[in-house]
């Protein structure tokens, strides 16, 4: 197995400018998941590279991968600074406990393997989720956050219209097709929940941070609406207990971790 997402390096345009000086303790735990949710999804669309169904989405999927990158080398070096430690540091020497990623974001591409409708709404709830708490972000008194989230947040309403168009067509589209994308949507949904979890690295953090309950009606409107659009319905199913900003995981992320850092752990220092 490669690193893929390594053997790549984002658009210069996606990493937000220097901070103007180091970020507090507790603003730099709440940077940490949200550099996390976006290296984690990274990761796993880089997945798709060589394997999508076509070859113009190897190139989207790829690049939306690349765009994500980019924000969490953003929130991740802002972050890192705090403690005197490098993106690199927190991406590629901590452990799976130390890891702040929600769920929704580290689970494989399709639970009975790789599985595009499964990774298209993903992207879809995952897209309109980071729009919703990037334009509240954007206006952050930290203005480190309020700059890598006004960058981020260009660059995620494209990531929203290519699921969103995805979406339409797999689900209007032949039966097999809507039957497989019903099938992802109720495998995907109880993990939807934890996004808008209190986040307890916010709390405190009035002005600068943004409370995921606040999201919550915005985000699943938006998700319903397109899915609707699709003839697709919200699974009425509760959501699970996620606990991925406690440092709770999956069993899959140790195996997402593993292929992540396995270049790095193997050659500590090198460079490229």
């Amino acid at each position: 197995m490669i690193d893929r997402l390594s053997l790549l390096q984002p658009n210069s345009s996606a990493v937000a400018p220097a901070a103007e000086k180091p970020a507090t303790d507790a603003v730099a735990r709440y940077a940490l998941g949200l550099g996390d949710d976006a290296l984690v999804l990274a990761q796993r669309l880089g997945e798709w590279i060589s394997n999508a169904p076509e070859l113009e989405e190897d190139v989207a999927l790829g690049n939306i991968g690349l765009d994500l990158l980019g924000h969490a080398r953003g929130f991740l070096t802002y972050a890192g600074a705090a403690w005197g430690k490098t993106e690199d540091d927190l991406a590629y020497f901590r452990d799976e406990p130390e890891f702040r990623s929600r769920w929704l974001f580290e689970l494989p591409n399709g639970q009975a393997g790789p599985d595009f409708g499964f990774t298209v709404l993903r992207q879809l709830i995952a897209s309109l989720h980071f729009g919703a708490l990037y334009r509240r972000l954007a206006a952050s008194a930290d203005p480190t956050l309020a700059a890598i989230a006004a960058k981020a947040v260009k660059e995620v309403a494209y990531h929203a219209e290519h699921a969103t168009l995805w979406t339409l067509r797999l689900g209007c589209g032949t039966d097999e097709s809507h039957a497989r994308m019903t099938r992802a949507l109720g495998d995907i949904w109880p993990f939807v929940g934890e996004l808008f979890e209190p986040d307890p690295t916010a709390a405190g953090l009035d002005g600068i941070a943004v409370g995921p309950e606040s999201l919550h009606d915005e985000v699943l409107a938006g998700v319903t609406a397109v899915l609707e659009d699709a003839g697709l319905a919200v699974p009425d199913v509760p959501f699970a207990r996620g606990g991925g900003r406690e440092g709770r995981h999956s069993e899959q992320f140790g195996r997402l971790l593993g292929e992540m850092q396995l270049l790095a752990r193997a050659h500590p220092g090198a460079t490229w």
